[in-house]
C-alpha cells in the first residue's frame, strides 16, 4: 500500500510539473511533429532577450510557473546569442506561440527557418492552400512553416531573406535579398523581394515575365493565382510563387530547382529570414 501511494504521489507530481507545458497553446506543435521536451527555450536557463537583468535569478526558466507565464521571442533573432541551433518556440505579434527551427550559427545567427527540403524527402509537397497556410512536414527534417505565419512574422519588422541551395555537386550556395515580405491572404500572400547578392544566381527577381517569382501571388493545387493559362502548382509540384511557371522550384519532391545552378537536381534547400541590418 505504501508503495502504491508513493507511485501515485510521483505521478501526481509529474502531472503537476507538466501541466503548464501542456497548457501552452503551441499551434503547430503536432503539425510539425515536434515534442515539448526538445524545445530548447522551454528548458533553457537563458533569460529572454527582453527580460531585465535583475530578473535573472528570480527563477529558473524551466520552472513550470515561469514557463506558463514567460514571454517568447517574436522571431529567432531575439534568441540570445550563444544558443544552439534547434527547435524553439516563438510568438509573432498577435499570434499564439508556434515552433520553428532557428539557425543560430550561420552569418551571426538569428535566422528563422521557414522552409527546408531535400532531394530524398518523404513529403509530397502537393498540398492544399489551407495546408500551406498553416504549415506541414517535420521540423527536424523538411517542412513548410506556413504562409500565414510567414506573413505575420514578416510584417513585424523589415526583413531580409537567404535562400540556401545545396547544388548537384554538394556545394552550398546562397542567394540573399535585402528585403523580404509577404502580403496578407486577401492579397494572395504576394511575395516582395529586395536586391540580390550571393553566388547562387538571382533566380527569383531578374527572369522573364514567365519565370519570375518576385511580386507573384502564392499558388497551390486548389487555388491557382499564377499568370499561366493552366495551373503551375498542379502541373509542376507544390505550392509556390509561380508566374508562368518557374525558374525556382523548392517546394517539390525530388526535383528541387534553382535557376541555372541546378535544374531539378539540387540536393537540398532552405529559406531563412531575419530582420534586415543597415549601416
Amino acid at each position: 500500500m505504501a508503495a502504491r501511494r508513493s507511485n501515485l504521489l510521483f505521478f501526481a507530481t509529474v502531472l503537476a510539473l507538466l501541466a503548464p507545458l501542456l497548457a501552452l497553446d503551441i499551434e503547430n506543435l503536432e503539425r510539425l511533429k515536434a515534442n515539448l521536451h526538445e524545445i530548447i527555450n522551454l528548458h533553457s536557463d537563458e533569460p529572454h532577450a527582453d527580460e531585465n537583468r535583475e530578473n535573472m535569478h528570480q527563477g529558473r526558466a524551466n520552472d513550470p510557473q515561469q514557463i506558463q507565464h514567460r514571454s517568447f521571442p517574436k522571431d529567432c533573432s531575439e534568441i540570445p546569442a550563444g544558443n544552439p541551433s534547434g527547435i524553439y518556440v516563438i510568438q509573432p505579434t498577435g499570434l499564439h506561440p508556434i515552433v520553428v527551427y532557428c539557425e543560430m550559427n550561420a552569418t551571426d545567427g538569428g535566422w528563422t527557418v521557414i522552409q527546408r527540403n531535400q532531394q530524398s524527402t518523404e513529403i509530397t509537397w502537393a498540398e492544399s492552400w489551407s495546408t500551406y497556410k498553416y504549415g506541414f512536414g517535420n521540423v527536424h527534417t523538411e517542412y513548410w512553416l506556413g504562409t500565414e505565419y510567414i506573413h505575420q512574422i514578416s510584417k513585424q519588422k523589415v526583413y531580409q531573406v537567404r535562400f540556401v541551395i545545396l547544388d548537384a555537386t554538394n556545394n552550398t550556395k546562397f542567394a540573399d535579398y535585402n528585403l523580404f515580405s509577404l502580403e496578407d491572404e486577401s492579397h494572395g500572400y504576394r511575395l516582395r523581394l529586395g536586391s540580390y547578392s550571393g553566388l547562387a544566381g538571382d533566380a527569383m527577381t531578374t527572369n522573364s515575365a514567365s519565370t519570375v517569382h518576385d511580386n507573384m501571388k502564392f499558388s497551390a493545387k486548389d487555388l491557382d493565382q499564377d499568370t499561366y493559362s493552366g495551373n503551375c502548382a498542379s502541373s509542376y509540384g507544390g505550392g509556390w510563387w509561380y508566374s508562368a511557371c518557374y525558374s525556382v522550384r523548392l517546394n517539390v519532391k525530388g526535383s528541387i530547382t534553382w535557376g541555372s545552378l541546378c535544374n531539378g537536381n539540387c540536393k537540398a534547400s532552405a529559406i531563412l529570414i531575419k530582420p534586415a541590418s543597415y549601416c
